[in-house]
């Protein structure tokens, strides 16, 4: 480890020895969730922090010289840098962790958790949704809790997609290859001077990975690549980007990911004691821990049950068709010379892979992982009934009633998604009573005290918010316009002409059917009444991306795109495009009320609503997924038909109408003397109160730890059977 960050600080022979720290620390996205490390970046120069986009390795590579060689000769600025520096090298060192304290007795053992995406900071544009970003921060409460765990993922050179909106309003996918030589991620090396190459074992045709690592406190990832010149061109393009719609390369990425990610592991030394599945696409990595313990000369029988009693399985996916299944035949080209090192007959693996409602000759990823992990999860209360309706059969086959699929509720990471302006009002009032009140924030009695902050001062920290949302949407349309000569028509659809002190309601996700991102405008004519009230005006700000293969999606992106193109809209309809994590940070922090209208049952549980309401921003939403657990009446507002079945466009439509015209718009516009808003600020409190614990990754964690990983981890110790089942 020593001998890597020494490399890495000798490629910025430019950064003096005396703030040499500053390259490790670029280098671990633990500075991401804590505002004083971005703090020692961005101290160094403001503006190339922001032309940076907030990625400090790339700022380290384009600053001049004498800028860092005045900051190393600055005491103010060292005084900051040192503190911050002790701060990450003690976390990093820490042996007393949550984990370390609760479970000791679990102490040499190793999780590794598999997911195809990862949604950390913008700078690694390695996810699509809110899958990836529940992997992040599952990442980071992992390192903050001191769970022994590390990651295995993919290193997509071009992402996921970046958006364009044409004229006509059209989603296009623009190529930008990721620039990873200043991005923090790292080569790792089989010797000092030669990326780490592997073969995918006993798979045929062959498959060549080179590795990268990411460090996420005490986290590492590693992040695999076909991209090398080992492979042909059709190998190269496996890890190029995610979710090709190309059923036979889904399958070659998902057999890099299971097989190849734990055959890496093995070369580096990391025999993992349980592994955790985040989906089912990297499933073969069962597959894997079968031939591992069968060449340790386990039975078929013996390495099954060992394997099924210390995995886990998150499923996250309530609809039938979004589960990755493949032919028999497809897996027969690449499992040829496999199947006879699992130590039993090839039809009994494909037979793992079989589910009822698909026809024959179809292994069935969700289908298989299900079987061969005794613990299995949905993602929300609401989640969970529906994946043991859906699954019923599976387990009715092994005269079991009721599938065995519990739930446990994501959560968000609250570093990450609590805006540095919030905390530093929660400390001011938090501390006082509770000075670690960050580091046990999953307890509820820390937010009971919400209701010490005074009104005005929670209030003026979300006006803050809300007018850098709009100067950045601004400022962003304003440079785009200059640097592309767009259309001043795309620059008004884009936001140019949002207000700071209107209503503002955010929808931001991935543009599918069932999310109904064009809901509410179904009629036009009492939606732009409610737009346009000249005392009481409500604005919108759409973001989000289709799939590439969507045109569904991309139709709805259109039609959105060019309401906002109508004059008698006044400007109050935006479509921010190429949506990130960027902007969800500053959407989630800035709105005034986040907007979440799916066809129920098809939202598995949704996390930016948490993001939302964590900030004081109120939750309108269809009772779905997250909002069915969270919504006590108080903290925001639910609103749509309870008959489904149907369609239900009008009715839900018609019922948000209500809520806008009735409950949200005047509660809003209704000040006191003072002219503050004080009962919209008291629907604030009570969503930061009622959300902030329940719904974080350091609840939801130590649930995977507790109910999971724990039981896991004695079954693999004690060698018998799991009470896990």
């Amino acid at each position: 480890m020593n001998a890597v960050a020494d490399k890495f600080r000798k490629d910025f022979p430019q950064v003096p020895e005396r703030i040499s720290g500053l390259v490790d620390l670029a280098y671990n996205l633990w500075w991401s969730w804590n505002p004083a490390a971005k703090m020692v970046f961005k101290q160094l120069n403001p503006q190339a922090w922001v032309e940076s986009t907030h990625n400090p390795v790339r700022m380290l590579t384009e600053l001049p010289e004498e800028t860092l060689v005045t900051a190393s000769k600055n005491p103010l600025y060292l005084r900051h840098y040192d503190i911050v520096m002790s701060r990450f090298r003690q976390e990093l060192a820490s042996r007393n962790s949550w984990y370390t304290e609760h479970f000791s007795h679990n102490h040499g053992h190793t999780i590794a958790y598999f997911s195809a995406e990862y949604g950390l900071h913008h700078s690694l544009p390695f996810y699509a949704g809110g899958l990836g970003f529940l992997a992040g921060d599952h990442l980071k409460e992992s390192s903050d809790l001191g769970l022994p765990l590390v990651a295995v993922g993919f290193m997509y050179s071009e992402g996921y997609l970046n958006q364009h909106i044409g004229q006509d309003g059209w989603q296009e996918n623009i190529k930008e290859l990721l620039n990873r030589d200043a991005s923090p991620i790292k080569r790792v090396m089989y010797n000092h001077d030669t990326q780490l190459v592997a073969r995918v074992p006993f798979i045929d045709p062959p498959i060549y990975i080179s590795v990268w690592r990411v460090d996420i406190g005490t986290i590492p990832l590693y992040l695999l690549d076909t991209d090398i010149k080992e492979n042909d061109p059709a190998n190269r393009m496996i890890s190029s980007r995610l979710y090709t719609g190309d059923n036979e390369q889904r399958l070659r990425q998902e057999i890099v990911l299971g097989i190849g990610g734990s055959y890496i592991l093995d070369i580096l030394g990391i025999r993992p004691t349980i592994i955790h599945l985040n989906e089912g696409h990297p499933a073969f990595a069962l597959l894997e821990r079968i031939r591992e313990n069968v060449a340790d000369k386990m039975s078929f029988e013996e390495a099954y049950a060992h394997v099924q009693n210390t995995s886990l399985f998150t499923t996250h996916t309530p609809v039938p068709a979004g589960h990755d299944a493949f032919p028999h035949a497809l897996m027969d080209k690449y499992f040829g010379g496999y199947y006879s090192l699992l130590g039993t007959p090839r039809e009994t693996i494909l037979g793992l892979g079989r589910a009822p409602q698909d026809p024959g000759g179809i292994f069935n990823m969700t289908a298989f992982a299900l079987k061969m992990c005794a613990f299995r999860n949905g993602v929300s209360k609401r989640h969970g009934e529906v994946a043991r309706d859906m699954w019923q059969r599976l387990f009715a086959e092994n005269g079991t009633n009721v599938p065995p699929i519990r739930h446990i509720t994501n959560g968000v990471h609250v570093p990450t998604w609590l805006d540095p302006r919030m905390e530093l009002l929660f400390n001011t009032y938090f501390s006082p009573s509770c000075p670690n009140w960050l580091s046990e924030h999953d307890s509820p009695l820390i937010w009971e005290m919400i209701n010490e902050i005074p009104d005005e001062e929670l209030w003026a920290v979300h006006v803050q918010l809300k007018r850098k949302l709009v100067n950045r949407i601004r400022e962003h349309k304003r440079r785009k316009w200059v640097s592309e000569g767009t259309d001043p028509i795309n620059v008004v659809s884009g936001g140019a002409l949002l207000d700071p002190n209107a209503l503002t309601i955010g929808f931001a996700r991935r543009f599918s059917t069932y999310k109904r991102a064009d809901l509410i405008f179904q009629d036009m004519d009492r939606l732009k009444r409610i737009v346009n009230n000249r005392w009481r005006p409500v604005q919108i700000i759409f973001a989000g991306k289709a799939h590439p293969a969507d045109d569904e999606g991309k139709r709805i992106i259109q039609k959105v795109y060019q309401y906002a193109h109508q004059q008698d809209f006044g400007g109050r309809i935006a479509f921010v495009e190429d949506y990130g994590e960027q902007m969800a940070q500053y959407l989630v922090h800035g709105v005034d009320v986040w907007l979440n209208n799916p066809l129920p049952p098809m939202e598995a549980c949704g996390t930016s609503g948490m993001k939302a309401s964590l900030n004081g921003v109120l939750h309108m939403s269809i009772m779905d997924g997250w909002w069915i657990e969270a919504f006590n009446g108080t903290n925001g507002w639910a609103f749509g038909d309870t008959v489904t079945g149907k369609n239900r466009d009008w009715s839900d439509a018609g019922q948000l109408y209500e809520l806008l015209e009735r409950e949200v718009v005047p509660l809003y516009y209704t000040v006191s003397n003072d002219g503050f808003p004080h009962m919209w600020v008291k629907k604030m409190k009570e969503a930061i109160r009622s959300t902030a614990p329940r719904f974080s990754a350091r609840r939801m964690v130590k649930e995977y730890v507790r109910q999971g990983y724990d039981p896991a981890l004695g079954f693999a110790v004690a060698g018998k059977k799991s009470n896990v089942r």
